[in-house]
């Protein structure tokens, strides 16, 4: 339920602009993502060829899927981390733009640890997101619906809703470890100002 998101968004959007910068949901979704990485590491890490070596990611390098002149190409937002909503719209704007002109560079494409593929952008509700090798789990992010929802009371009212699907690699992570970083990311996003306890 993204209806405190998006209220949060509209308040901060002219804030942006003022700054010079477009923000859309994704800053939002992307650093949720990261707070989560934090307690799941293991969606963050990464398996060798020969599935011998699982190796842990302490940058977030996160990935999004982005429709670009030269197709469909996956940059990733590095050290997530450390950087504020801001600054992750910043630098999506940023390799938006080189997207557009397609001029993407290798630096922009490679390192990713995590993906997040927005395929609402183009219609889309639910899907089997493919993993980017070598990473371990991606998410598709649907579009957002304004859908008629029950409220504490019973009162039915409007809630902005948006599906999400979910791919992990078994081999590394179980079902019940990707539905609880899946809830700590949907309880970010339901509470936005509950991100405020835990940025650094």
């Amino acid at each position: 339920d993204m209806t405190q998101l998006v209220l949060l968004r509209k308040q901060l959007k002219h804030v942006a602009k003022e700054r010079g910068e477009k923000l859309s949901f994704m800053p939002f979704l992307i650093k949720a993502a990261s707070l989560a990485l934090t307690h799941y590491p293991i969606l963050n890490s990464s398996l060798d060829e020969r599935v011998e070596n699982l190796t842990f990611k302490s940058s977030h390098n996160i990935g999004v899927a982005m429709d670009t002149a030269n197709g469909l190409l996956v940059p990733n937002v590095k050290n997530v981390q450390n950087l504020s909503v801001f600054e992750i719209a910043q630098e999506l704007n940023r390799m938006h733009e080189l997207g557009l002109k397609g001029k993407l560079g290798g630096d922009d494409l490679s390192g990713g640890t995590f993906t997040l593929s927005n395929i609402g952008s183009i219609g889309g509700t639910y899907a089997i997101p493919v993993i980017v090798a070598p990473e371990v789990a991606i998410g598709a992010l649907g579009k957002l619906q304004t859908l008629p929802r029950f409220d504490r009371d019973g009162n039915v009212v409007k809630a902005e809703i948006m599906n999400v699907s979910w791919s992990a690699d078994h081999r590394v992570i179980d079902g019940a470890t990707m539905a609880r970083f899946s809830n700590m990311w949907k309880a970010y996003l339901e509470n936005p100002a509950s991100m405020v306890l835990d940025l650094k």
